[in-house]
């Protein structure tokens, strides 16, 4: 963890407490030694932070002056929706990057707009996204970012089932399922699969290379054309 989110999480978390907590504790939540709480202490004290108590007793923070997120409520609605969606419908490391977003969203509001989003009436339901679908989506992304080929034994809409190395190029959401855009190798061109209809997905260590003709926004393009000439 690099220093500044070890700061930003510090400040959050001596801010949700009501009694001190000592630089021991501390270094143990964060996996540094005593003396580098100090030091972090130190420097947030330094920055005016009204951060209170020393070393051996604990240290609490009153009067948290960090300035409100400028978010309206339909901002803040729309930004914690979404991460509410990314955290119920993708891997979990995905999904615990989502969570410690709304924590740190949630952690600087005015208690007034905390209050109104805690009514919001959008419920986000994870249904049909089980363990296998999110090591496989854990391990597309990973396979997507760093350019390498995977290879898939899938299962059609028919039942009919096949294995072939493919070359993965991005993920959509269509509202329940998840489908990845891939180039296929077995047909040298687009191909979607479903997530749920895999039966197998591994990695390899062969790269790919993307073209202005093959990569994500190629295949949107295409898409587009197809349904403009269609309507």
């Amino acid at each position: 963890m690099h220093k500044s989110e070890r700061l930003f999480q510090l400040v959050n978390l001596l801010k949700g407490r009501r009694l001190a907590i000592t630089a021991k504790q501390l270094s143990e939540r964060f996996d540094v030694s005593e003396r580098t709480i100090y030091r972090d202490i130190e420097s947030l004290q330094s920055s005016g932070l009204p951060i209170y108590g020393e070393a051996g007793v604990g240290y609490i923070i009153h009067d948290h002056p960090l300035p409100p997120m400028m978010f309206s409520l339909d901002e803040l609605t729309a930004l914690l929706l979404g991460s509410k969606m990314v955290s119920a419908w993708t891997d979990p490391t995905l999904s615990g990057h989502a969570k410690a977003a709304m924590e740190k969203i949630e952690a600087v509001l005015p208690t007034q707009l905390k209050q109104q989003s805690e009514q919001s009436p959008y419920l986000v339901a994870s249904f049909n996204h089980g363990e296998q679908q999110q090591t496989f989506s854990a391990l597309l992304r990973e396979a997507i970012n760093a350019n390498y080929c995977v290879n898939l034994q899938y299962q059609d809409a028919n039942d009919a089932q096949s294995v072939r190395i493919i070359e993965p190029l991005g993920m959509v959401y269509w509202g329940g399922k998840w489908t990845l855009v891939a180039h296929c190798q077995l047909r040298n061109d687009y191909r979607e699969f479903r997530l749920d209809r895999m039966l197998d997905l591994s990695a390899t260590t062969t790269p790919f290379v993307t073209s202005t003709r093959k990569n994500l926004e190629h295949y949107v393009a295409l898409v587009r054309a197809k349904y403009a000439e269609q309507n």
